[in-house]
């Protein structure tokens, strides 16, 4: 998708959405330059639909005109241009190992989790069964973070653990006393560094909402 071209890199974003975070982690991991728009999803700039009729965030205006309105095509096209941290490949398996538990994440963990969270959103929604079912995929992250001891794939982070974490996050921040009771010590343990990092901090500066007109906020031309 294209529209006109822009002067730089922009970037609609919503602070407490795990689709944008993980989008904003991996733009500061690659010291991807953008400008930050904020995004209030209730009330949503007519230039963010334009970009994107979906009016979904993140989406990434490049300076040709080009839109990206994945949050993983966000990720993988600006580690794509710089990746200095070697998140693309992971001490153990390969970019596509890491794709299909993305995959798994963003499917069945995701239908999950929105049914736990918001059970009254979806008719026979059973918040107790839901939670059964995602809990079923962090033990799965649990036991590779055992094994690995540093990350999902290998001992230190890669692409599939700041895609990932964001929605291990809002997963236990529904019931964090019930969380914390679970037996997943290595999978808690990776959300307490991940949410306690610099890194994290600095994707969660909080910004008001973005209108035409704006001073430009710059995002990304640092890592923590």
């Amino acid at each position: 998708m294209s529209q006109h071209p822009v002067s730089h890199p922009i970037l609609y974003s919503f602070r407490r959405c795990p689709y944008a975070m993980r989008a904003r982690l991996a733009i500061l991991s690659a010291g991807f330059k953008v400008e930050l728009r904020e995004i209030l999803l209730r009330d949503k700039a007519p230039e963010f639909i334009a970009a994107s009729p979906k009016a979904t965030v993140p989406v990434l205006v490049l300076p040709d005109g080009t839109i990206i309105d994945e949050s993983l095509d966000v990720m993988l096209h600006v580690l794509g241009q710089s990746d200095p941290e070697s998140l693309l490949t992971p001490t153990e398996e390969t970019l596509a190992d890491m794709l299909a538990l993305i995959s798994e994440n963003d499917g069945s963990f995701k239908r999950a989790l929105d049914r736990y969270k918001y059970a009254n959103r979806y008719e026979g929604a059973d918040p107790i069964s839901e939670r059964n079912i995602a809990s079923s995929f962090l033990h799965t992250l649990d036991n590779r973070l055992r094994t690995n001891s540093g990350g999902l794939f290998g001992a230190r982070l890669s692409l599939v653990d700041l895609a990932i974490l964001p929605f291990v996050r809002q997963f236990a921040n529904v019931d964090r006393p019930w969380f914390d009771s679970q037996d997943w010590p290595d999978l808690m343990k990776a959300l307490e560094a991940f949410t306690a990092s610099g890194r994290f901090a600095s994707i969660m500066l909080k910004y008001t909402k973005w209108q035409s007109g704006d001073e430009v906020i710059w995002f990304g031309e640092a890592k923590n």
